[in-house]
């Protein structure tokens, strides 16, 4: 099938991927050893001419691939590179294949709704609260025109810590970036192309999902949730039918 001109378009990396790559390079090369500690933000935020936000994405990124150990109080600490040819587990990613997304959308599915739905009736005032602000914080992002896969990743995180079943913040822990594909992604759905309407849709799934936990009305987060992802899985079917 021949390849229409937009196809052809290379997409913009953003100020987060570059970050992502300048740090990644000197880890992975050893210019930064295991065990040292990376620069404060303010640092790396003159470094890069960004906002302490996407040092804050980049670094939550690198510490799901295992470069990076924030430690509470002391900073951020380099680790050993792993070894990628071992690097089989049902997580791995290969943000090239939008089926991989795909596939883990749909494995977040079988978690993440009835996590929705355990939340309405297991949750405290205060683990609502941290969904709340999540969702705030993530709204703030959007008005400013800053990265929102932090703060996103922040709000799904929060609904499992408040199921009180470790494990379900544990699994999210594991996915980490993973988790909120499309800063990685290549290509972004039709939708992104106006990116603070595709953003405030978002938004407003997340609003749903964080009404129904509010009023515990644990089928509401279910159904809420399921659309969320739903919805995800569509935006980015339609990657697999561009050419």
């Amino acid at each position: 099938m021949k390849k229409t001109s937009a196809s052809n378009t290379p997409r913009k990396v953003s100020l987060t991927e570059k970050v992502i790559a300048s740090l990644r390079q000197e880890i992975e090369s050893g210019q930064r050893e295991p065990g040292s500690k990376l620069p404060t933000e303010p640092v790396l935020t003159e470094r890069f001419g960004v906002s302490r936000t996407v040092i804050r994405e980049a670094i939550a990124a690198l510490k799901a691939d295992g470069l990076l150990e924030p430690r509470q109080g002391a900073g951020v600490f380099v680790l050993a590179p792993q070894a990628p040819a071992n690097d089989r587990s049902i997580f791995a990613v290969d943000y090239a294949q939008v089926s991989d997304v795909l596939e883990i959308l749909e494995l977040r599915m079988a978690v993440e709704i009835e996590a929705a739905g355990l939340a309405c009736t297991r949750s405290s005032v205060a683990q609502q609260a941290k969904i709340y602000e999540a969702m705030e914080k993530m709204e703030r992002a959007v008005e400013k025109g800053e990265p929102t896969a932090l703060a996103d990743f922040e709000f799904h995180s929060a609904i499992a810590a408040a199921t009180n079943n470790r494990r379900f913040a544990e699994f999210l822990e594991h996915l980490g970036d993973k988790t909120i594909p499309r800063a990685q992604l290549r290509r972004r759905p039709p939708e992104a192309e106006d990116h603070k309407a595709y953003m405030d849709m978002i938004l407003g799934e997340h609003r749903r999902i964080y009404d129904a936990i509010a009023t515990r009305d644990d089928d509401g987060a279910r159904k809420a949730m399921r659309d969320h992802l739903s919805l995800s899985q569509t935006r980015y079917q339609k990657l697999l039918t561009q050419r």
